[in-house]
């Protein structure tokens, strides 16, 4: 078994700590949040000051963090993970971050003897709860082959989706589909609704047809067809909106820097925007429909 830093126990971070605590390793985690670190103690895991600390003597480091910057800080900041961690130690960092940062930090962290990957998850926190999460896993061969068993107990599906940067770019175009195609299947179950087509009917038909997607078959936005989406929990979070809303600007910062045409990309996001802008970004993304309806 493993002796892990975990940095970062958020709402993702702290069920996938979970899971490896679970599958017998040893987790040191770190967090701002006292509540987050306090959760963490009581699933048995151990509680460090620093970053300093817990990578100390750790076989592996494994990343969550909100955005680009932060993993630059904690990697390669004054106190963190380089400055502090014996060379070797392997670097899993699983935050959803822009392609060129995950490039950046993979690059001085090998330059300086420390093997990493970038395997940003998808699954929400359902999937990391359940320990069902899909990572997509960008780096070296040997790293990836490391990486892999410490990502199983927190996973169903693991991906090596190529070199550094790869994990991030695949997470990056996957949720871009996931954004546009929940605007769709909103915007039909509206359209159905004004037509007196009732939802269940729809989803019946188009479930089993060419609009068959995993926005309509596992998340659709409207309660009902499949009870275990959030739109029969109210729209409480799985992915809230503010995230989908992250994900989908990073699709527009790449496709920006490497001149890819993404209109639907872009109007998602700019739908999204609207969306978090009036106050429901920490609903689930799925609540886009409300907007959609005129509801907020």
């Amino acid at each position: 078994m493993a002796r892990i830093a975990f940095i970062g126990l958020g709402n993702m971070g702290g069920p996938m700590a979970r899971n490896l605590l679970t599958a017998g390793h040893t987790v040191v985690g770190v967090d701002l949040a006292p509540a987050a670190c306090a959760a963490h103690a009581a699933a048995g895991g151990t509680v460090a000051a620093s970053t300093a600390e817990a990578v100390r003597d750790a076989d592996a480091v494994v990343t969550m963090l909100p955005v680009g910057r932060h993993v630059r800080e904690v990697v390669l900041g004054e106190g963190g993970v380089l400055a502090s961690a014996a060379p070797g130690t392997l670097l899993i960092d699983s935050s959803t971050i822009d392609v060129e940062t995950a490039r950046a930090v993979a690059a001085q962290a090998e330059a300086a003897g420390f093997p990493m990957v970038d395997a940003p998850v998808s699954g929400g926190t359902v999937g990391a709860e359940a320990a069902t999460l899909t990572f997509m896993v960008g780096g070296p061969e040997e790293a990836f082959r490391r990486a892999e068993p410490l990502l199983q107990p927190m996973g169903r599906t693991i991906v090596h989706a190529g070199p550094s940067g790869s994990g991030q770019a695949a997470k990056i175009c996957n949720n871009m589909i996931a954004g546009t195609t929940m605007i769709a299947v909103a915007e039909a179950f509206i359209l159905a609704e004004r037509l007196g087509l009732d939802a269940q009917k729809l989803f019946d038909v188009a479930s089993k047809s060419s609009g068959q997607c995993w926005s309509l078959t596992t998340y659709c936005p409207v309660p009902g067809p499949v009870p275990t989406s959030p739109a029969n929990r109210d729209h409480k979070p799985g992915f809230a909106a503010a995230l989908m809303w992250k994900d989908l600007k990073l699709a527009q910062q790449a496709a920006a820097a490497t001149g890819a045409a993404t209109p639907l990309g872009a109007q998602a996001a700019a739908l999204y925007a609207l969306f978090c802008g009036s106050g429901h970004g920490d609903l689930d993304f799925s609540g886009i429909v409300r907007m959609l309806r005129g509801e907020g």
